[in-house]
C-alpha cells in the first residue's frame, strides 16, 4: 500500500455573499468517478435554480483531475475550484460551488477570489484528514492470555473491531501498518507463539 493522502472527512455545506451573489461550497470525500459525478448531480438537482453549478474533483482511481466552469468565463470558476484542492494536497474528494447570480458582475478576478472561497469553506467545513494504511487481524486465544494481548493492543495503538467469546476468543482487530510488525512481535513473545496474529486484509483509515 502507499504511504498515505489527505482527503475529506464528511460532506459539508457553507455560504457567503459576495457583491450580491450566492455562493454556497458544498464539498465530500468520493473513491470513484461515479461517486463524484453522483455527489455532483445531487447539488446540482437540490440547487436547479442556480445560476452556476461548477465543480472540481481529484480521484487516486485513475489519477484523475476534472472540473467545469458551467458557463462562467474560462479559467474563473472550475480551476480555481481544483486549484484549491491541490493546495491542500486533496484527493479522492469532489466540491461543488453554486451561486445565485445578485446581479453585480465581479469581474475576471472576481470571479476566481470567489470560486476560490467557495471551495476553501467547503473543504473547511468537511474536515481535512490523513488515511493512512492500516492492517486487518485476527487473532484466537484461551481467557487466560485475553488480558495480556489486550494490554499490548493498547501499548501499541491497536483497535479491537470485533470480539467473539466461546470456548475460546476471537478477536478482529486494525492496526497502523507502521505498528503491526512490533505487536505482531510484542504477542508471539508475551504468549510464546501461542497465539498467532493472522493479516487478513488492508484498508485506509485514520488515526483516531
Amino acid at each position: 500500500m502507499g504511504k498515505g493522502y489527505f482527503t475529506l472527512k464528511k460532506a459539508a455545506e457553507s455560504k457567503f455573499i459576495e457583491r450580491r451573489s450566492e455562493f454556497i461550497g458544498n464539498a465530500a470525500p468520493v473513491t470513484t468517478e461515479a461517486e463524484a459525478l453522483a455527489f455532483i448531480n445531487s447539488i446540482r438537482s437540490k440547487y436547479s435554480d442556480a445560476t452556476h453549478n461548477v465543480y472540481a474533483y481529484i480521484l487516486r482511481e485513475g489519477n484523475m483531475a476534472r472540473f467545469s466552469d458551467d458557463g462562467e468565463p474560462h479559467g474563473t470558476a472550475g480551476l480555481p475550484v481544483l486549484e484549491v484542492l491541490r493546495k491542500e494536497e486533496l484527493c479522492d474528494c469532489a466540491v461543488v460551488v453554486t451561486r445565485y447570480f445578485g446581479g453585480i458582475l465581479l469581474g475576471a478576478g472576481g470571479l476566481v477570489r470567489a470560486y476560490s472561497t467557495g471551495a476553501k469553506i467547503g473543504v473547511d467545513g468537511a474536515e481535512k484528514i490523513f488515511l493512512k494504511p492500516f492492517l486487518l487481524l485476527e487473532m484466537e486465544m484461551d481467557y487466560s492470555r485475553y488480558n495480556r494481548v489486550m494490554q499490548l493492543m493498547s501499548a501499541h495503538g491497536v483497535r479491537t473491531e470485533d470480539s467473539e467469546f466461546g470456548i475460546g476468543i476471537k478477536l478482529k482487530a486494525s492496526v497502523a501498518e507502521e505498528r503491526a510488525e512490533g505487536f505482531i512481535k510484542a504477542v508471539t513473545d508475551a504468549t510464546n507463539g501461542i497465539v498467532l496474529v493472522n493479516v487478513t486484509g488492508e484498508v485506509y483509515d485514520y488515526e483516531n
